[in-house]
């Protein structure tokens, strides 16, 4: 299941595993399902997010 934050009052789904965040809730579980069965990321995915973790 994806986090759902506001970033600057706007809407963003965030990977759990990774804390990447997208638009749209699509994304956020296809990067989540990617990082739960990799150790790594995937870069046609990871180019999608608006919102990086510190």
């Amino acid at each position: 299941m994806v986090k759902v934050l506001k970033i600057k009052n706007k809407k963003v789904f965030a990977c759990e595993i990774c804390g990447f965040g997208y638009k749209d809730k699509a994304t956020a579980q296809s990067c989540q399902n990617w990082c739960s069965e990799s150790p790594s990321c995937n870069l046609q995915i990871t180019k999608k997010a608006v919102y990086f973790p510190k």
